[in-house]
């Protein structure tokens, strides 16, 4: 059946809420008051209006859209997470070019800057979860953008220790829109077997980004005769690209398969079709007690916040004393520079690895945990090779960026295993506060008094490697037991009947056709 032979709507078509459906007209308060409401029920309708199709003509189809979204939307996740995390990791850069000495800083003050983003981000986690159920994912990331980028560029202008904490702070408020709504909206457009590649592709820039980043602070340090301090250049550059870029977000990015402007009005079916299996719907903001209630009284969950925490403060140490640690090994500042783009290098190949194995069956609990090995042994290499051999503790160094792999993929089990978007989004508001917590903590690990090996971080590191272990193994053996308990009892259903039970917004533990991933 091709395109045209689609039912096309009578009524006026509202782009911004999809397509064949109208809605009464409201004001703008009431809009973002009232937003999104109706998208279960939209994608109802338009799950519905698929069935009206040949089956093997839909799934010739949804390889297409998936091309599309994969070809398309990717990207644009792709680069706006690239440059979120280049923007949080213009400090680390900067603080190669004498940002300590210009600012007056002493002591532990630039432990307190690095954690002061995690503050801000601390504060904006909740709100963030419950304000991405209520508006367009596309249109919030968008304006952020514009914002962030501004404020990332003033940290050029502060002149002191208090400047410094207070900017870093709104910078980590604004920026904690970026992974739940990528979480989410990863959930909306792609399969639950597609999701946790495709989020290790989005998250791998994060090593794109350690490249450029070293690259530019390679180029700042080089660059003479400026007005301005090279590490203000590099919070300058950085801010300029990320406003800009916001354009590009605002006018394209879609806020999911319904009205995703680079599909027509039957792809758009058929990516609702394609994601009907998730068993999940699209999005309801009707806040139910019940689920808030279901989410703080689910073990599972606990086990997610706790694992959460512990690769928040792996990720926290790495993140902002990266640079420290190798030029502790007797480096420049223009070397230690330079040295951390093969880093970025081995987080792009082991996410990209690691990623597709996550997609084998039952292999996404294995994934995570064997993504935590390669910065365990690092850990382990940092502590027992001997100082002179600096290049291999270098190589050691570079083994810590794996941990964007088992950190995506353990982002992507919210939205993958926890149904019911009330409790979906509680759940996922305590993981980042949890996860941003530990980003706090990781970075004070660290004592100045022990440079280079850092032996209490290191230790500290270790442990925290072995329970984010312990526990992600614990929720995959509890998940494999509900999952086996609900096969013993035969609670299956027909496709299409449990497709429909996706947009009834069930829980996972009401719905007993659900099954948890592995």
């Amino acid at each position: 059946m091709s395109e045209k032979n689609v039912p096309v709507a009578e009524s006026p078509v509202d782009t911004e809420r999809g397509v064949g459906v109208s809605f009464p007209k409201q004001n703008a308060f009431q809009r973002i008051i009232h937003r999104r409401n109706d998208l279960n029920e939209l994608g109802k309708e338009m799950l519905q209006q698929s069935l009206q199709y040949d089956q093997a003509q839909l799934e010739a189809d949804a390889i297409k859209v998936r091309w599309k979204l994969d070809l398309l939307v990717l990207p644009m996740m792709m680069t706006t997470y690239m440059l979120s995390f280049l923007d949080k990791q213009t400090l680390n850069y900067s603080n190669a070019y004498g940002l300590q000495q210009d600012t007056h800083m002493t002591g532990d003050n630039y432990s307190w800057v690095a954690s002061a983003l995690y503050f801000g981000w601390l504060c904006g986690a909740w709100p963030w979860n419950l304000l991405l159920q209520r508006v367009p994912i596309g249109k919030l990331v968008g304006g952020m953008l514009f914002v962030w980028g501004i404020v990332c560029m003033l940290q050029a202008t502060v002149f002191n220790f208090g400047g410094f904490f207070v900017t870093r702070f709104f910078l980590g408020m604004l920026e904690g829109c970026i992974s739940p709504a990528w979480v989410l909206l990863t959930s909306m457009l792609w399969t639950r077997h597609e999701q946790s590649f495709r989020s290790s592709i989005w998250l791998c820039t994060n090593g794109v980004s350690n490249i450029l980043g070293a690259l530019l602070a390679y180029g700042s340090g080089m660059a003479d005769g400026l007005s301005i301090a090279q590490w203000k250049l590099i919070f300058l550059i950085v801010g300029a690209l990320t406003f800009v870029w916001g354009f590009v977000i605002i006018l394209y990015l879609p806020d999911g398969p319904h009205n995703a402007k680079m599909l027509t009005e039957y792809e758009r079916v058929v990516a609702v079709w394609r994601v009907s299996n998730n068993q999940i719907g699209l999005k309801d903001a009707t806040i139910r007690p019940y689920q808030i209630k279901e989410a703080v009284t689910d073990g599972k969950c606990y086990l997610l916040w706790l694992t959460g925490m512990a690769l928040g403060i792996l990720n926290g140490a790495v993140t902002n004393f990266m640079s420290a640690i190798i030029k502790g090994f007797n480096f420049d500042a223009l070397r230690a520079s330079l040295l951390q783009a093969p880093g970025g290098a081995f987080e792009v190949v082991f996410c990209l690895l690691i990623g597709r194995f996550s997609q084998l069956p039952n292999m996404l609990g294995v994934a995570i945990i064997v993504g935590c090995l390669p910065g365990l042994a690092g850990l382990v290499g940092i502590m027992k090779i001997p100082i002179e051999n600096r290049y291999a503790l270098v190589g050691m160094c570079w083994m810590q960026n794996v941990l964007g792999s088992p950190i995506v993929l353990n982002w992507t089990v919210p939205g993958l295993n926890v149904a019911g978007h009330t409790k979906r989004s509680t759940v996922l508001g305590i993981y980042f506060v949890c996860y941003v917590v530990g980003n706090i903590i990781g970075p004070h690990l660290f004592l100045s008094t022990e440079v280079p090996r850092y032996p209490t971080a290191i230790k500290g590191l270790l442990g925290t490697y072995c329970a984010v272990i312990f526990f992600q193994g614990l929720y995959t053996l509890w998940c494999w037991f509900d999952n086996r308990e609900r096969d013993r009892k035969g609670l299956r259903a027909d496709v299409v009947e449990e497709q429909l039970e996706g947009y009834e917004d069930l829980t996972d533990k009401q719905n007993k056709h659900f099954r948890y991933k592995l």
